[in-house]
């Protein structure tokens, strides 16, 4: 399918790479511009990769990059809680936050529970999982948001997914329900969101303002239904994506991914749905939808 003029234009002005942004230049507009930053990671059963990750970002901390590193653990029982810690993280036990509201459903739900208890004007979310985790993860998805004369408000990244099994390792291959599922569809279904190139990447920083004013997924429709409502309230000229060139993860075998692929579908399903596009289905298995938090005070 042929870009549209929009997203042509788009890809030219809002695409940006991680070397544009040194520390020193994110920590130097931070400070101008008097705004806080939080760094958050939902985790589950990552011991062998978050002490890593927030002993890098203890490093942007230092250079006053970063205010706040929180960790928001999903009852790991490997030692996450013991490495975040000792590395210099915050962490909150998910089952924790809003109580009230039950069982945690998901990924998408430690992340909306969590956000109260973050104290930054950006919200940078990161994946605790990530294997040779680099500072410019952090810095490059600020920079749109700091450092760029346009009014940015979602950032999210794109890279490289090396895909390795049985000893065997490929250069591209990873994010398969990214490559076979969530681009196709919003080619179909929303082709001015046709040029992000990892629209379920899990790295993302966003404005809290507008943050609050979206609704979250509770499962792993998280990014492309925060994705599809932040182009919704802030257009392609309120977002960007940036290169951060590869990212090593854990992946998960094809059965695994079809229930993933499922909560995907549904999640954008939903949203057709909400717009009239798509006449009223049985959503089975589709992950209930969090509220906007600006629109639930009484939460907060």
């Amino acid at each position: 399918m042929a870009l549209t003029p929009a997203t042509e234009q788009w890809l030219r002005m809002r695409s940006f790479h991680h070397s544009r942004y040194a520390p020193a230049m994110i920590a130097a507009a931070r400070a101008e511009q008097g705004l806080a930053v939080s760094v958050c990671l939902p985790a589950r059963e990552c011991a062998g990769t978050v002490g890593t990750i927030v002993r890098a970002l203890g490093e942007l901390r230092e250079l006053r990059a970063i205010d706040e590193i929180v960790v928001v653990d999903g009852a790991s029982a490997d030692g996450t809680v013991a490495a975040a810690e000792l590395a210099g993280a915050v962490v909150y036990q998910e089952a924790e936050l809003m109580p009230a509201l039950g069982d945690v459903l998901g990924k998408g739900d430690a992340m909306w529970r969590a956000l109260p208890r973050l104290g930054g004007d950006l919200i940078c979310f990161l994946d605790a999982d990530t294997s040779d985790f680099q500072t410019h993860y952090a810095t490059g998805l600020l920079g749109p948001l700091l450092c760029e004369p346009q009014q940015i408000a979602f950032v999210k990244a794109f890279y490289r997914r090396p895909f390795e099994q049985a000893g065997v390792r490929l250069a591209e291959g990873g994010g398969r329900v990214n490559h076979l599922l969530a681009r196709p569809a919003l080619e179909l279904f929303y082709p001015e969101l046709a040029g992000v190139r990892q629209p379920l990447a899990g790295e993302v920083a966003v404005r809290r303002e507008l943050l609050e004013r979206l609704p979250f997924a509770t499962g792993y429709g998280v990014e492309i239904g925060m994705l599809i409502d932040a182009w919704r309230a802030v257009g392609l000229d309120g977002m960007a994506q940036v290169d951060l060139d590869e990212h090593r993860n854990r992946h998960q075998s094809l059965r695994a991914l079809s229930p993933m692929a499922l909560t995907v579908l549904a999640t954008i399903s939903r949203r057709l749905v909400q717009e009239g596009r798509l006449a009223e289905v049985e959503l089975v298995d589709a992950p209930i939808e969090r509220p906007a938090l600006a629109e639930e005070p009484a939460l907060r």
